[in-house]
């Protein structure tokens, strides 16, 4: 059974605000979606989404409240026929290695990675472009295999023109944070597309301040007194084994660290902020609020820090909130290579 049109929300919901243009130039479809970067984008370039998938349920929440769509949820288990036609597919897929040893590493080596299932959907459907966004560290990921069985699979096995990925950082197109990724673009042969230059990165234009809280926050992003030393002894003794671990404050001129999950994903992006009154943990803290004025960031200035606009509903809890923003692609990047995708395809060829 095809799935056509996105799912659409049973029950009455709050205003959606991020609206599918009245009349849309082109369609995509969203794969591995988290809280729907890619398709702010595109549907600020004229795009209409016609398939999401995403497996999280808290993700998928997320992008229900603000796009008024369900996204389909596990996509190795959605066949690759039953998925629309579309224009353009856009996958921030995860980083997984690829079982080559001995074989030709081509599109079937790539079976049981989330890749694959990229692959199989571009095979069935033949898009005008491909737009897939990693992690820096697939570059050189199994010393450069991945990449190199990507690029055969798009080049050679399905036939695309495949300029050599990217890395862009998010800092040059108006986020204050330090953000790189490898963007992949790719045209069917169709378009007639045969050159393609990314967007140049060629200033910093925004600082922290630029997506700071103006406004008093709650005292339980603030870090009790007692963690602030924990986290300052920790440290100092990789200091003195000559290691650059450890937290580090943001200051308002400054250009924020990489928003990650985990490890030391909030610590490496604490803010120093004096606008707190109400010393009263709201929060059960050992010890007492630090008097530094020293907190983590909150999940709307890690929204921010994404390029996502303040009208983004956040609807679930702060570490789901993190992990999302976390996990989510740099908006105004995605939508800068976007654009260039979407010239080439429909301005250029007029």
């Amino acid at each position: 059974m095809k799935f056509g049109k996105m799912l659409k929300v049973e029950k009455k919901m709050p205003k959606i605000p991020f609206k599918t243009p009245s009349n849309p130039k082109f369609q995509f479809i969203d794969l591995f979606a988290g809280i729907g970067g890619f398709r702010i984008a595109f549907q600020a370039l004229g795009g209409e989404c016609v398939f999401t998938s995403e497996i999280d349920k808290y993700a998928q929440h997320s992008y229900k409240v603000n796009f008024g769509d369900v996204p389909h949820g596990d996509i190795t288990v959605i066949h690759e026929k039953d998925v629309p036609d579309h224009n353009i597919i856009c996958a921030g897929f995860p980083c997984q290695a690829f079982s080559i040893a001995g074989k030709r590493g081509g599109f079937e080596d790539t079976r049981g990675t989330l890749f694959f299932d990229v692959a199989r959907i571009i095979k069935e459907k033949q898009p005008d472009a491909i737009f897939l966004e990693n992690v820096k560290g697939l570059q050189n990921h199994k010393q450069g295999d991945t990449l190199k069985t990507i690029l055969q699979v798009l080049r050679e096995d399905l036939g695309y023109f495949v300029p050599e990925p990217e890395i862009m950082n998010a800092k040059y197109f108006g986020v204050p944070q330090n953000r790189e990724r490898i963007f992949i673009v790719g045209f069917h042969p169709r378009t007639g597309v045969n050159e393609f230059e990314y967007p140049e990165q060629k200033k910093v234009t925004k600082t922290f301040k630029s997506v700071k809280e103006k406004k008093e926050v709650s005292p339980k992003y603030f870090l009790s007194d007692v963690y602030l030393e924990t986290l300052r002894n920790h440290k100092a003794r990789h200091e003195s084994k000559g290691n650059g671990f450890g937290y580090q404050v943001i200051q308002d001129d400054d250009i924020a660290n990489a928003i990650v999950v985990g490890g030391m994903g909030r610590e490496r992006n604490l803010v120093f902020d004096p606008n707190l009154t109400d010393f009263k943990p709201v929060t059960n803290i050992k010890g007492e609020i630090n008097r530094e004025g020293i907190r983590k960031m909150t999940p709307r200035e890690w929204a921010r820090l994404q390029g996502f606009p303040d009208k983004f509903i956040i609807d679930v809890s702060d570490a789901q909130a993190y992990k999302q923003f976390g996990n989510s692609v740099a908006v105004p990047a995605i939508q800068a290579v976007g654009k260039l995708i979407v010239d080439k395809l429909y301005v250029d060829r007029k």
